[in-house]
């Protein structure tokens, strides 16, 4: 005897069957979901922005310490921090969705997440256009996509406005200061340098191969910079003035050290377009005239 479920899938009558969600990792492979994911974990701060900009606040149950944009991120619990995290904390969320930061989580940490079986989405951000890209996937796999939409078609109108009114600027050479002590800097491969490209800034260590390379003090005075940025924020000092010992370099000689808000410039999200529209203000008074504004209002 057939039994009524299996008649009633026969017949065409059954019930609608959850359809497999497919994301891509950052490296081409995929992450398959049987279903929406309603319990979603992020390890890093930007990640759980991008959540909540893709409409999915209410399915994050966890997050990492520093999540705190939007307000509500700062009431949810932490599993530890984008390096450490408690893996049986984890395990106990029973999440079926983990979204990591492939080139900030540690690879080891990662590794053993996919070993005891979670379902790890290795995400990375290297230019702007991922970023939409990026709230859209989390939409549909969140089954908030029409939350998603939205707020990506904004951030496509504001990402042209940027490129249209730049379109012509004038080179000028820079120096990111990721960090005073020791030196760190961004390459070509990291999402700022391929920002500020976009509004006349020639990054002076483009060429370097890792993302964020070590730098020294002598290599920078050979670079002779035209303007310098280092971002900076609460408990942290962007440390541009060390440079002003140096009075040969092009950038302390215009005055053009400039600062930007740490939290977002270090994190690829809806608001990362904020400092950019000031990084690129900051470019044209280097073109212009020195000593504007030289700190982030």
């Amino acid at each position: 005897m057939i039994k009524a479920v299996t008649l009633l899938a026969l017949l065409g009558l059954a019930g609608p069957v959850a359809a497999q969600i497919q994301l891509q990792h950052h490296d081409g492979a995929t992450l398959v979901l049987p279903r929406e994911a309603q319990r979603v974990v992020t390890l890093a701060p930007n990640l759980a922005e991008l959540v909540f900009a893709a409409g999915g606040g209410q399915n994050l149950v966890a997050t990492v310490e520093y999540s705190d944009y939007p307000a509500a991120a700062m009431n949810l619990p932490r599993v530890g921090d984008a390096f450490r995290v408690d893996l049986e904390a984890l395990l106990a969320l029973q999440p079926d969705l983990v979204i990591i930061w492939a080139s900030g989580n540690p690879a080891a940490l990662v590794d053993r997440a996919e070993q005891l079986g979670l379902p790890v989405w290795r995400t990375e951000i290297r230019e702007l256009a991922d970023i939409p890209q990026l709230m859209l996937a989390m939409g549909r796999a969140m089954g908030t996509t029409k939350h998603a939409e939205p707020a990506v078609a904004k951030f496509h109108s504001r990402l042209s406005a940027i490129k249209a009114q730049y379109k012509n600027a004038e080179a000028v050479s820079y120096f990111y200061q990721v960090a005073e002590r020791p030196l760190y800097t961004v390459s070509a491969k990291h999402l700022i340098s391929h920002s500020l490209g976009l509004c006349g800034g020639v990054n002076v260590f483009a060429e370097l191969d890792s993302l964020a390379p070590s730098i020294s003090t002598e290599a920078i005075l050979d670079a002779d910079p035209e303007l310098m940025f280092a971002p900076e924020g609460e408990g942290m000092s962007g440390g541009l003035d060390q440079w002003r010992r140096w009075q040969g370099l092009k950038a302390v000689q215009q005055d053009h050290l400039y600062y930007l808000d740490a939290d977002r410039i270090s994190r690829a999200g809806p608001r990362f377009l904020d400092t950019l529209e000031q990084a690129c203000h900051y470019l044209s008074a280097a073109r212009l005239k020195p000593g504007l504004n030289k700190k982030a209002k």
